[in-house]
């Protein structure tokens, strides 16, 4: 069996990638890691902005109302009840954007992509940071919440490659299968008990959440597929060697972590 393409070049990057996340929680101060956040976010806008097919004066008109939109939910001074309705707002928009691929995969317009974007970016921004900032494990709670997420991405990777016959999404993906998600949450699931083990949190409630963060992940994935799809771009940047741009490690974890820090704030696993 052949390698998957690229791999050579994702592996690299991946892994100086991992070095710098660890560098950045466990060696620097929470500060560093809001604005790595930041900076990150600001990145996913300026490739979002893209898909509303506009200048570059507006594209950067439009990373600046992310920028403001960012600051505005600043995890500290955000409390834990606004934060937990900003969450459900990302939660009920890739609900919304799942009937959106089902559906009506061929309709778009800048308006919603523009929408899309700031519902996708904003709220990550802001459970990230505000994880960071949480307690203590605030650190390693942010790398659980992370590795969960991109672990299905490697699984799907992988197992998708290897074995993926059932097309997920032929009008919006060809390339994804449902094999391939299966081993996402697969290998998802096995991150998920590993990290709440160690952290001491209970596995089942731990195993439920990631199984649905996983199941709105994929949804932000397939999202970012149509809207490459509508502007006719295969990758949403260059900026990442083997993986694309700052999008293309970001839509997963965009519609993933979310969620996921949601049901840890509403099963009282944080506070």
């Amino acid at each position: 069996m052949s390698a998957p393409s690229g791999l050579r070049q994702r592996v690299p990057t991946a892994i100086v990638l991992a070095a710098l996340l660890l560098l950045d929680l466990f060696a620097l101060p929470p500060i560093a890691t809001l604005l790595l956040i930041a900076a990150v976010l600001i990145g996913g806008a300026w490739e979002w902005s893209a898909f509303v097919h506009a200048s570059p004066r507006v594209r950067a008109l439009y990373v600046l109302v992310v920028a403001l939109a960012v600051v505005a939910c600043d995890p500290v001074r955000v409390d834990p009840d606004a934060l937990q309705k900003l969450l459900w707002c990302a939660a009920i928009w890739w609900l919304v954007a799942f009937f959106w691929i089902v559906f009506a995969p061929a309709r778009t317009s800048r308006v919603m992509a523009a929408v899309a974007g700031v519902l996708a970016l904003v709220p990550t921004g802001a459970a990230l940071g505000y994880l960071r900032l949480v307690d203590d494990r605030g650190a390693w709670l942010v790398l659980f919440v992370l590795l969960v997420i991109m672990a299905a991405d490697v699984g799907a990777y992988f197992f998708g490659h290897a074995l993926g016959r059932v097309k997920l999404a032929p009008r919006v993906s060809p390339g994804k299968s449902w094999e391939g998600v299966l081993g996402g949450v697969v290998l998802s699931q096995a991150v998920a008990y590993v990290g709440a083990t160690l952290l001491g949190l209970p596995t089942d409630v731990v195993a439920v959440l990631a199984l649905v963060a996983v199941a709105f992940s994929v949804v932000g994935d397939l999202t970012e597929s149509l809207l490459k799809r509508h502007a006719g771009i295969k990758d949403s940047g260059r900026l990442l060697p083997g993986h694309g741009g700052v999008l293309d490690r970001l839509d997963s974890l965009s519609a993933g972590v979310p969620v996921f820090v949601l049901g840890l704030l509403r099963t009282g696993l944080i506070a």
